[in-house]
């Protein structure tokens, strides 16, 4: 099974979003990955701008299991410290298994502008294992990301992730990294209740367009709905609690074709004070 696995990952190098075959980049914990403009799920490799309103360190792990398959999961541990004038994080994700795996780490910082804007920068060096050189291979992309709070009620967000097209070439194979740019808004009925809007166009595959929406209960437990469009129509569900410190949120997408997505999510809040 693993082979088959590997031979199938070598030799589509351009399946990742294009055909919805998977990919290392983790999926955002917000329902229907509507990450660009969501201030409440922090998500690494995803918009760093969103990060602005840290004020305390946390140490963020996911999980996602692609699928129902092991040998897709995609394990994600973020570390994120707020500094006097800016938000600095680092990022490390795994993908795959021994004969064929992706690795990246990734290092942001994000400065907020009085409130009215929220920029982040993201360096990532990725690396993939080659079973037919037995050698790694990698390359260095950059991620980018607005956040803007037009009002109280309404959120912007723009993000792009390896806006010049980096790919990892190897001596025979040529891996395509995602390139995607992505453009949301969030909107607050009640500050329990939010409503996201996003949409991501990576450069060799059609548009993709999500929506969710958010409820927090009682302070400590959240609900998630959404749907998103990209060849299929996928509907996701979540849901979240808090518990002291902790922070944990589950996701869940149900694809019409490849299956079951879940992907969990635990936060701890480091100086934690009630």
């Amino acid at each position: 099974m693993k082979k088959i696995i590997c031979c199938l990952l070598a030799t589509l190098p351009t399946c990742f979003i294009c055909t919805q075959v998977v990919h290392p980049i983790p999926s955002s914990v917000s329902a229907a990955n509507t990450g660009v403009a969501d201030i409440k799920n922090r998500t690494a490799f995803h918009n760093p701008a969103t990060w602005s309103s840290c004020a305390q360190a946390q140490i963020v792990c996911s999980f996602e299991n692609r699928y129902q398959v092991p040998e897709l999961a995609t394990k994600t541990v973020m570390a994120l410290y707020p500094f006097q004038h800016f938000v600095s994080s680092l990022s490390f994700a795994h993908y795959g298994f021994s004969l064929y795996h992706e690795m990246i780490a990734g290092a942001a910082f994000v400065r907020d502008f009085s409130g009215k804007l929220s920029m982040g920068m993201q360096f990532n060096y990725h690396t993939a294992y080659f079973a037919s050189s037995n050698k790694y291979h990698g390359t260095v992309y950059p991620q980018i990301g607005l956040f803007l709070p037009i009002t109280q009620k309404i959120l912007f967000g723009f993000h792009v992730s390896n806006p010049f097209a980096t790919d990892i070439k190897s001596e025979i194979l040529k891996k395509h990294i995602p390139a995607v740019y992505s453009i949301g808004f969030s909107y607050s009925f009640l500050p329990e209740f939010s409503w996201r809007l996003q949409a991501d166009k990576e450069i060799r595959s059609i548009y993709r367009i999500a929506t969710a929406l958010d409820y927090t209960m009682v302070k400590h437990y959240r609900f998630q709905a959404g749907i998103y469009v990209h060849e299929y129509l996928v509907p996701c569900l979540g849901f979240g609690f808090n518990l002291g410190p902790f922070v944990f949120d589950v996701t869940n997408e149900l694809h019409p074709l490849l299956g079951l997505n879940t992907i969990a999510q635990l936060q701890y809040n480091i100086f934690y004070k009630k």
